[in-house]
């Protein structure tokens, strides 16, 4: 807010006038002048002082708050202390409490809401691993999910640019690892990065029981015909055989599942897959990181990595952001709904 400051009072030039008369001529020559002074026709009344312009309110005074008078001259050799101008009198203040400075910092904003994760645990298992192409033979060892024999793992597909499905599940995973920790949960992942191959697909599985978790996703990208394009989810089949026995975990993995999808499209746009499963959705008897959890789980192909149009969204990082953010709100959902 601008304002004007009251105009300081002029200095007479009759006092100036009678001044210099005074010591100079008789006192009735004086009179004389300053007659002359009051007619305003002599030279004494010919000019008067200009007066200075106001000062413009700054940003640093308060709203409201009054201007600060003018400082009267000193007292000179022309002008005596007793005749020197009164400052104006400063105006009160203004009965309301003024308004805080305007340079004055804001609030802090207000703490987000808890959504309620602290004391759950969930496992992000990202598929595949950027090492397993030099370790061939580990990989391809034969382990036992129940109700078949598969290979440990596999090195996973990768963009016709050479963009891998182990470093994109990777990034999405401690992308989502980020958001859900922020909101209080725990978070543990399979292999983050820090193992020259692997792991195996049942001790993926095992992760799950070892950290007493509530939830685990496995993320991946799939390597679908290059026609082909979208995203879908994998859920358990009841499998008991052997090892397993999903039993007890397919109804809440189907939950999660339906969340999964609802709640990945809603943050990326990606439209369901075209080539496989229905509407998004797919039920699998032979993954053994689902056949051998004992925790609600399920897979998600977070696009198909040999289309184009899906390559080029996977390969964006904000996009990858936006995949980590419908995982942890499809898993923030799973946890604190009844």
């Amino acid at each position: 807010m601008t304002g004007t400051a009251p105009r300081p009072p002029r200095r007479s030039t009759l006092l100036r006038a009678t001044t210099v008369a005074a010591a100079a001529v008789p006192l009735c020559t004086a009179g004389w002048f300053g007659w002359q002074a009051l007619d305003r026709s002599g030279p004494a009344g010919a000019t008067a002082a200009a007066s200075a312009p106001a000062a413009d309110r700054t940003a640093d005074d308060p709203a409201g708050a009054p201007l600060t008078p003018p400082v009267a001259p000193p007292p000179t050799a022309d002008t005596p202390a007793a005749e020197a101008p009164t400052p104006a009198p400063t105006p009160s203040a203004p009965p309301e409490t003024p308004a805080p400075p305007a340079s004055a910092p804001a609030s802090a904003p207000a703490a987000p809401a808890t959504t309620g994760l602290a004391g759950r645990t969930v496992v992000l298992d990202p598929g595949h691993n950027p090492g397993n192409s030099a370790h061939t033979a580990e990989i391809n060892r034969q382990v036992d999910i129940g109700n078949a024999r598969k290979e440990c793992d596999t090195t996973g597909t990768e963009t016709n640019a050479g963009y891998t499905e182990a470093d994109y599940t990777l990034d999405v995973s401690r992308r989502a690892r980020a958001i859900l920790v922020a909101r209080g949960a725990t978070v543990v992942l399979v292999q983050d990065g820090d193992r020259p191959w692997g792991p195996c697909i049942d001790e993926r599985a095992r992760t799950g029981t070892e950290a007493h978790a509530d939830a685990a996703v496995s993320v991946h990208g799939d390597g679908g015909p290059a026609g082909g394009s979208g995203f879908h989810v994998i859920m358990p089949a009841k499998v008991v055989a052997g090892k397993a026995d999903t039993s007890a975990i397919v109804e809440p993995s189907h939950r999660l599942g339906l969340l999964l999808r609802d709640r990945f499209h809603a943050a990326t746009g990606e439209p369901y897959a075209d080539y496989i499963a229905n509407q998004g959705l797919d039920t699998r008897s032979d993954l053994g990181g689902l056949n051998l959890s004992t925790v609600p789980k399920v897979f998600i192909e977070c696009g198909n990595m040999r289309n184009s149009t899906d390559a080029k969204r996977m390969t964006d990082p904000q996009w990858r952001q936006q995949a980590a953010q419908g995982i942890a709100d499809a898993l923030t959902a799973f946890l604190t709904t009844p």
